[in-house]
């Protein structure tokens, strides 16, 4: 089941025949991690502290990552004892983040688990899905059991981003992890686009008949001849220009009126 938070961006109406690009992003992790606190924070900027651990739900929202609308969808998985039954998120996703809870080192040393079942996927299909390692929870610093460079320890052995963030307290940092997975996203399909080539030939007409070169005899040595036939020019394509990635700062409604409720989300307290 698929649910949509909010109204299309105003002006973001879509042309039938130019679909939105869509970006499918798994939230993976132990239970008590913060997936949920994270998905809800960043699609209504609202922060829970109650819900039912047991629910697992797939949202969509439209963005504008980079002035580029995307289809962002986010499925907020709820597995039970690790990544078990994991072949319905492995398939569907083109990124994943994988949450632990910095006061918490169990929820940390799952995110091993997790990492190491991605690793494994990805070099079976041979198919490069963008992950992110997200440490929350970090307005519980003073209760922090698992120390950053752990965190960017873990990220480097695996070649993932690293974050640290709070779906308590800080919104933007949020959504810069999800916008980020977003680039991730854009930036490996860009890498799988065929190479265009540098140049091109292009033959100059023959003439009818070989003209032969005598060179002159030098120092004894016997004169030789050869035909010119044709020649090839060669032009240089001119290279494709490089777009820069300006980041903008989302235009979500920000009066009540306007503001997307969580209307499928039961057992949810919203804050």
């Amino acid at each position: 089941m698929s649910s949509m938070f909010g109204k299309p961006r105003a002006g973001g109406e879509r042309l039938p025949q130019s679909p939105l690009a869509e970006c499918n992003v798994a939230i993976l992790g132990c239970r008590g991690a913060g997936k949920s606190a994270l998905t809800v924070k960043f699609l209504t900027k609202r922060f829970i502290s109650e819900y039912d651990p047991n629910l697992e739900d797939t949202y969509a929202s439209e963005e504008l990552v980079d002035q580029q609308p995307v289809l962002l969808k986010v499925m907020d998985t709820a597995d039970q004892d690790g990544p078990g039954n994991c072949e319905r998120y492995l398939h569907w996703a083109s990124a994943f983040l994988v949450v632990y809870s910095i006061d918490d080192r169990k929820s940390f040393e799952g995110c091993q688990h997790y990492l190491e079942v991605l690793a494994l996927h990805v070099r079976g299909c041979q198919r490069r899905c963008p992950v992110l390692l997200l440490g929350n929870k970090l307005d519980m610093e003073q209760y922090r059991q698992v120390p950053t460079a752990e965190g960017m320890s873990l990220a480097s052995r695996f070649g993932c981003l690293f974050y640290e963030v709070s779906a308590c307290q800080d919104f933007a940092r949020v959504q810069h992890v999800f916008y980020e997975a977003v680039r991730e996203v854009r930036h490996q399909a860009e890498q799988s686009l065929p190479v265009r080539p540098l140049f091109i030939t292009e033959e100059r007409p023959c003439p009818p008949v070989a003209t032969p070169v005598t060179l002159p005899t030098r120092h004894g040595l016997a004169s030789c001849t050869f035909n010119t036939l044709s020649t090839v020019n060669y032009k240089e394509i001119p290279s494709v220009a490089q777009a820069k990635l300006v980041t903008v700062k989302s235009s979500r409604a920000q009066s009540k009126r306007k503001a997307p409720t969580l209307t499928l989300l039961k057992g949810f307290k919203i804050f």
